[in-house]
């Protein structure tokens, strides 16, 4: 059965319930156009703010505020922000880097969850999840926070657990591409990456 077909029940066709969060750098303004950006193409999104308004523009203070807050908290969080969702239908997971993380995290344990859109981040899994769920990342080629390795074991397990899974990387681009406020920014890399995405979310 497609995806389509097996979502058809849940929810509008054409208009995915996406669940967006952010990076270790906080609510950036790309963040939320990347939000209007899905909105504008019919999709319903929300977009927690897991910094309580902190923003940043460099690693080193993303990661000094993602390890003051914790990990654990930080789940604790976007389950929180998940939450009131969840009961409705099919809800997307998706995020960048950190928040990527995250959102792989609730898809798993989210047994309704319509897919898992990845952007510049993955997670760790056990090796006795099992998901059938539609999952697509987009990542840089190279990327120093994850690595080529990391990325074929990660793909591997995935296919393991059953997901649906697509990966799209985008050669010399940095690793937050689609923040065109940072030095990572790839424009071109960029479109491609919304383009094929906006596509995923109108498949499910």
């Amino acid at each position: 059965m497609s995806r389509a077909v097996r979502m058809l029940g849940h929810r509008v066709w054409g208009m995915a319930r996406v669940l967006l969060l952010h990076s270790m750098y906080g609510l950036r303004p790309a963040v939320l156009q990347a939000a209007e950006r899905l909105r504008a193409a019919g999709h319903e999104v929300r977009v927690p703010d897991l910094y309580d308004g902190r923003v940043v523009d460099t690693p080193e203070a993303g990661i000094e505020i993602k390890e003051e807050i914790g990990r654990d908290e930080l789940l604790r969080r976007a389950v929180a922000a998940a939450a009131p969702l969840v009961g409705e239908g099919g809800l997307v997971y998706a995020g960048f880097s950190l928040g990527g993380s995250l959102a792989q995290n609730l898809a798993f344990a989210d047994a309704k969850a319509a897919g898992l859109l990845l952007l510049h981040g993955t997670s760790d899994m056990a090796d006795d999840v099992s998901t059938d769920i539609p999952v697509q990342l987009h990542v840089a080629d190279p990327d120093t926070y994850e690595p080529v390795d990391w990325l074929n074991a990660w793909y591997l397990r995935m296919r393991r657990a059953g997901a649906d899974v697509e990966v799209f990387r985008y050669r010399g681009a940095g690793h937050l591409f689609t923040d065109p406020d940072l030095p990572d920014h790839d424009a071109e890399a960029a479109e491609r990456a919304w383009t094929i995405a906006l596509d995923f979310l109108d498949s499910l």
